[in-house]
């Protein structure tokens, strides 16, 4: 009996039947890039570009979409939307090389999105740590010492219990721990440098005798991190991007740490005041072509940058859902992708419960996040969140 049935495109997926039906290697290697598609998005090109493009494309046996008004001449620029298998794609590429009006640089463009997106795993190291990514999801646990925390009510705010809690998460499963000093739940005030540093360093302290894991600093002020290296944390968290305080990229590049560079519209205290995107996610993705780039031509290892489009932070419902449901876009801009969907205020707008009612809320959230392009994700509930862990990487990687 004949049957069949459309594969999934997963190169992977595709590579493996090519074995079952006994291809030969060579041929493999001629048709495993055929069986690559891609859609690719290009912004602001003009009118003459975007025609060139999708002659050349058309070309090859691809698609391409323009403007109506690149087509009849009548608009300037036009946006496109290129399809097509990655053998189709480098043939683009080798075509663009050779043309005027500026598409030597758009092909390059192109190449590099592609080169970024068909990376698979990160390999991030300094001192005495090193962080793969990409055959293993990393769990960071969440450890706050604010008394107004929207989570755990100040719960870890004394020391004994932060460093109680601090061995609990590494016992359970976690790969960093994030300490932070300074609520960033909706609608908090921002505190003094000497208030944080007061709330983390001995905790930070103490801790770092008692675990080998690393651990990161959430905070926006250059002292605080400054400090908190000293006395022992290894990663930056910025929920600010390294905007709010302009020192801060020194702070990272000379101590040569990895970053952690977060999307968040407004600050703490403004951010879910009404906030509106036309697109989240392409809104999203060039803040952080602008951020990543800010961030390497002032000393910063590309190497060591690592993004969060900032679950909560700054978005509506339907904008969390979005970029969660589009997370694996993020992964053109070649740099390992946190994720920190844990107990958010959408999981309680969709399933109408508290806080503490959130577990399996975040389960689900962070188990789409992994399986759409997460290295990292960022909970409070980190065993329950590790065995997740376990059966999505299972079955993805």
């Amino acid at each position: 009996m004949i049957t069949a049935r459309i594969l999934d495109l997963d190169d992977r997926v595709i590579k493996k039947e090519f074995d079952r039906i006994k291809v030969d290697k060579r041929g493999i290697d001629i048709m495993l890039p055929k069986s690559m598609f891609y859609v690719l998005k290009l912004e602001g090109l003009t009118s003459v570009c975007a025609n060139v493009i999708k002659q050349q494309m058309l070309s090859n046996g691809g698609e391409v979409a323009v403007s109506r008004g690149a087509i009849d001449s009548s608009a300037k620029k036009s946006d496109c939307v290129i399809m097509g298998t990655l053998k189709q794609f480098q043939e683009l590429i080798r075509k663009l090389k050779v043309q005027p009006w500026g598409l030597r640089e758009v092909s390059e463009k192109i190449k590099d999105v592609l080169d970024k997106t068909l990376q698979k795993t990160f390999d991030i190291k300094w001192g005495n740590f090193r962080l793969k990514f990409g055959r293993k999801t990393r769990i960071m646990g969440i450890l706050n010492v604010t008394p107004d925390s929207f989570s755990d009510g100040g719960k870890f705010f004394q020391l004994d219990n932060s460093l109680m809690q601090a061995e609990r998460l590494e016992q359970d499963g976690a790969d960093i721990i994030d300490i932070g000093g300074e609520s960033s739940r909706p609608g908090a005030k921002s505190v003094s440098v000497n208030e944080e540093l007061k709330r983390v360093i001995p905790v930070i302290k103490k801790i770092r005798k008692k675990i080998k894991i690393p651990i990161s600093i959430d905070t926006r002020k250059s002292e605080v991190a400054k400090e908190a290296i000293e006395h022992g944390a290894n990663i930056i968290n910025d929920i600010s991007g390294m905007n709010y305080d302009a020192n801060m990229v020194n702070v990272a590049k000379n101590n040569n740490v990895p970053v952690i560079l977060m999307h968040m519209k407004g600050n703490p205290s403004t951010m879910q005041v009404e906030p509106g995107y036309k697109d989240v996610v392409s809104e999203i993705y060039d803040y952080f072509e602008k951020t990543i780039k800010r961030a390497v031509k002032n000393g910063i290892d590309y190497k060591k940058i690592i993004i969060d489009p900032g679950i909560g932070f700054g978005k509506r419902l339907e904008d969390n859902v979005e970029i969660l449901k589009r997370l694996r876009e993020f992964r053109s801009l070649g740099c390992p992708v946190l994720v920190g969907p844990s107990r958010k205020s959408f999981i309680g707008e969709i399933l109408k419960n508290s806080t503490n009612e959130r577990l399996n809320g975040s389960l689900a959230s962070c188990a789409c996040a992994i399986m759409n392009g997460a290295d990292i994700v960022r909970v409070h509930d980190v065993l329950e969140v590790h065995e997740l862990v376990k059966i999505v990487d299972s079955i993805i990687r």
